[in-house]
């Protein structure tokens, strides 16, 4: 009896051990032994052409607004030091962004990047959560089209009757079809071709840059007729004070969340390596020229209290006698709400494909036209997704979950690089139909490696005979076994791969603590102080154990190599999730009540279909060093 339980918990302990083992489990790295089957996407894309949807999908009709609000209650005539700083912030993502967009160019984006650095369980999350963000993003940027195009064109009444919003009396709900018609042409030109939907997407983004332009040239001329009438004011070029000029950088640093789209486009680059690290990079400048480029001339052209707030740029070129200009700045954020949308549409489809191709989503979604060469179904799915909350719904209030999808891969990419560089995988997956090559190659290389010991045991046996040359020589002449011993003992990979990954939880939970600390409100000041220490201190030990560490010599071969590399690690990628980990921290309890509903029923589908589906169910972990090996032996074996 006593023997029956002991085997039952230790069964019960091993499905454990197993279930557990299977949510961090990691996939391997796209490379040319990864063969899929059926059709791949097109590679045409070229830097030019992501920076196109960088700068469309980042550069929204939210700046048209976004610069009078801050200004008026946050920055005065500092909120171009506010778009510089929140820029710096974004750059510190970017570089992470870089690199493993470089190493690991496929799609899928954080959700490709936490499956292989992380485990499974993580990327799940940032897949789910991603996809809230694209489906209620897009929406969003619908709905705010047709005010817009209204605006544009004199008013409501002037738009067609069927694109005009209508009221349902019974229901009380407001819908707007012309939102829905632009979801569905966007959808349409998406499903026609990643090089047709780019080269439309470039043509739209360059309406938008000029539209920029010439606010900055017309204005900064008008500026200069008046005197820069908005600097006039003695000493007050910080009105609302350091702290105030900080929370302009919280708020307008989410103008910058976009440019995460070029790497949805990785698989569909022509040379990868060169041109995503480019795009990303281009994409951020750019936008943050144009920002602050336009901050300095409209905070010159009128005082920063008397700008509108709803209207800001329009109303100050009005001030100075330029009415028409009101029609050039409507054309820009319109044409900016349709780059938006196409860059929050393209990147969804790319996403769910990833998802299906791990057996994480059914593989409906990882169907590619053999015509087009783009995941025709996963586009319409989430297009007609997309239409349908856009025609229905007001998702304003639910705009925040946007910000918790964006924020969240741009902490795990952050942590993903600090995981590459200490402690990259030193195994990687491959299907069970390779297990008898597996076998083989093992058992080879076992047998090789005890022929070299051998070896090297009977050369320091004869290396022994000879005399010593000094005494400092002695152990490297006589017993070099033993030196070689002491050097690993000195050195222990293992150890040190185990004290990095250690450090970067423990920096992590003193993240945590120190921006729950700073942003939870109504707590007793002394409680908000100890929180704020101790997590101060666990944040700033674990960053120095991690920078007194060695890097990882496996991160060499990491991946595609070559490409662009991180710089000051580990200081920028922590820097990363701190900032990034207050923003989070500081969106507010009902925007993470509503993203904790998402996530539960994202917890549920992953139990109930991911779990069991996934490709790495079944799938057999070899140290990295086989890997060419077993393929060599595959390959020879077909042939």
């Amino acid at each position: 009896m006593i023997v029956s339980m002991q085997d039952k918990g230790e069964a019960l302990l091993s499905k454990c051990s197993k279930g557990f083992k299977s949510l961090v489990r990691r996939k391997q790295v796209d490379s040319v032994h990864v063969r899929r089957e059926g059709h791949q996407l097109a590679r045409k894309l070229t830097a030019l052409d992501l920076t196109a949807i960088g700068v469309g999908t980042t550069i929204g009709a939210g700046v048209y607004v976004l610069v009078g609000t801050v200004a008026r209650e946050h920055t005065g005539p500092a909120r171009t030091v506010s778009f510089l700083i929140a820029g710096l912030a974004a750059a510190l993502s970017t570089f992470c962004y870089a690199e493993l967009a470089s190493r690991c160019p496929s799609a899928g984006s954080a959700y490709h990047y936490a499956y292989i650095c992380i485990g499974e369980s993580v990327a799940w999350l940032i897949g789910w959560s991603l996809i809230l963000e694209y489906t209620i993003g897009g929406a969003a940027i619908a709905r705010g089209i047709s005010p817009n195009m209204a605006l544009f064109l004199g008013g409501e009444g002037n738009l067609p009757a069927f694109l005009v919003r209508h009221t349902i009396p019974q229901l009380g709900v407001v819908v707007d079809p012309c939102a829905a018609i632009l979801v569905l042409i966007v959808t349409f030109l998406l499903c026609a071709g990643i090089k047709e939907s780019s080269l439309v997407q470039t043509i739209v983004t360059t309406v938008n840059v000029c539209a920029m332009l010439f606010i900055i040239v017309a204005g900064g001329y008008l500026a200069c007729k008046t005197g820069w009438v908005g600097y006039e004011l003695h000493g007050r070029f910080f009105p609302f004070g350091l702290n105030g000029m900080l929370a302009g950088s919280a708020i307008v640093f989410f103008s910058y969340i976009g440019f995460d789209a070029v790497t949805g486009a990785a698989e569909e680059t022509k040379r990868p390596l060169r041109d995503l690290p480019l795009g990303i990079g281009m994409t951020l400048t750019l936008c943050c020229i144009l920002y602050m480029l336009v901050s300095v001339v409209i905070v010159g052209l009128v005082p920063y209290y008397a700008l509108n707030p709803d209207t800001p740029i329009s109303s100050a070129f009005s001030a100075n006698g330029m009415q028409w200009a009101a029609y050039i700045v409507t054309a820009g954020a319109v044409t900016a709400l349709c780059a938006s949308l196409m860059g929050s549409l393209l990147p969804q489809p790319r996403l769910l494909m990833a998802m299906a191709r791990d057996g994480l989503l059914p593989a409906f979604f990882s169907d590619i036209s053999t015509r087009t060469q783009v995941p025709v179904k996963s586009t319409v799915t989430t297009g007609m997704l997309a239409a349908v909350l856009a025609f229905f719904m007001d998702v304003s209030e639910l705009s925040g979950m946007v910000s918790v999808g964006t924020l969240l891969a741009f902490t795990v990419v952050a942590i993903s690089i600090l995981i590459l560089r200490y402690s990259p995988p030193e195994e990687v997956p491959l299907p069970s139909s390779l297990q008898q090559f597996i076998d083989s190659v093992r058992k080879q290389l076992d047998d090789d490696s005890q022929s070299m010991e051998r070896k090297e045991f009977n050369d320091a046996d004869i290396v022994e005979q000879r005399p010593s040359q000094s005494e400092y020589g002695e152990a490297s002449i006589q017993y070099p076994l033993i030196e070689k011993q002491f050097c690993e003992d000195k050195q222990n990979p293992r150890r040190r791969r185990n004290i990095a990954i250690w450090n970067i939880a423990l920096f992590c939970i003193g993240v945590l603590v120190l921006t729950s600390a700073a942003s939870v409100e109504y707590l007793p000041s002394l409680v908000h102080f100890s929180l704020g220490a101790v997590g101060a201190a666990i944040l700033l030990c674990s960053l120095v154990v991690l920078a007194c560490l060695n890097q990882d010599e496996a991160r060499h071969s990491f991946g595609h190599t070559g490409g662009f590399l991180c710089p000051f690690v580990p200081f920028l990628p922590a820097a990363c999730i701190l900032i990034n980990s207050y923003l989070l921290m500081s969106l507010g309890v009902g925007t993470w009540i509503r993203v904790s509903i998402w996530l539960i029923m994202g917890a549920l589908v992953y139990i109930s279909y991911g779990w069991r589906h996934s490709s790495l169910t079944n799938a057999v972990y070899v140290p990295m060093a086989y890997l060419d090996h077993i393929y060599r032996a595959s390959s020879s074996h077909q042939v």
